[in-house]
């Protein structure tokens, strides 16, 4: 190879590994052509108000506040919250409260969770928040979504049925596990359109895997779920509320 070529590639390689490596310490994560990922994390100093520096706080009255929310694969723990948990509008109080929380069971490797918001919406936002002082804090899922017009739509796809065939989209994959042994604390996900709406859908699938299978306790614990909608439609947001102490214990690890 002539010198001035293998020093032109050299230097295009170089390039290339610095770009990757500036994506990969970034808080923005890849997601389809309509939609972009953004993720915060509060790893110390975090409130039961859920205030992050790049992810909008949840809100109440989002376009899921009514909507019914179905375990299609995987068991609840049984120190967790009912699955509406995810959209009944109310926070936990603290980093270690179950009750407050939907997350799969212990000793699982996660499943599958559908919103159906029971019409059709145009998507700016979907925002997911949790919290948890160990592995259960960090986010790991892919999100599907769909508006249940396709011939072949199944709306409860098993863990053995890859929804893209049965009339679903993948819309973006979400992992904010940070590197390192600290993986606790506080996380915010905004799921946003590029263009202003991520799409029109009426369903929404997330396939949610547990952070770690060291142990038994690995499996998220999901806070809330907002879905907002594009502004031509969205209602004003009001202050979200706070969940109602809960006397369960705080969860193992």
């Amino acid at each position: 190879m002539r010198p001035f070529l293998a020093a032109a590639i050299g230097l295009l390689l170089a390039v290339v590994a610095a770009d990757v490596g500036l994506q990969s310490a970034s808080a923005i994560q890849p997601a389809t052509q309509a939609a972009v990922v953004t993720v915060d994390r509060n790893a110390s100093g975090a409130t039961r108000a859920f205030k992050f520096a790049r992810v909008p706080s949840p809100v109440a009255d989002d376009a899921a506040a009514k909507a019914k929310v179905t375990l299609i694969d995987g068991e609840l723990d049984g120190q967790a919250g009912a699955v509406g948990s995810v959209n009944d509008g109310l926070l936990p109080r603290d980093e270690d409260e179950p009750g407050a929380n939907f997350f799969f069971n212990a000793a699982t490797a996660g499943g599958r969770l559908v919103i159906d918001l029971t019409r059709r919406v145009s998507i700016a936002q979907i925002n997911s928040y949790s919290w948890h002082p160990n592995t259960r804090g960090p986010q790991v899922y892919v999100l599907f979504a769909s508006d249940g017009t396709d011939a072949k739509f199944n709306a409860a796809p098993k863990a053995d049925v890859d929804p893209v065939t049965v009339g679903w989209v993948r819309i973006a994959a979400v992992d904010t596990r940070p590197s390192g042994e600290d993986q606790g604390g506080q996380y915010g996900v905004s799921i946003a359109g590029r263009s202003g709406s991520v799409g029109q859908f009426r369903y929404l699938l997330f396939e949610c895997s547990a952070t770690e299978l060291q142990d038994d306790y690995g499996n998220t614990f999901y806070s809330e779920i907002d879905v907002i909608a594009a502004p031509a439609s969205a209602p004003a947001p009001r202050v979200i509320g706070l969940a109602a102490p809960t006397s369960g214990r705080p969860a193992r690890r």
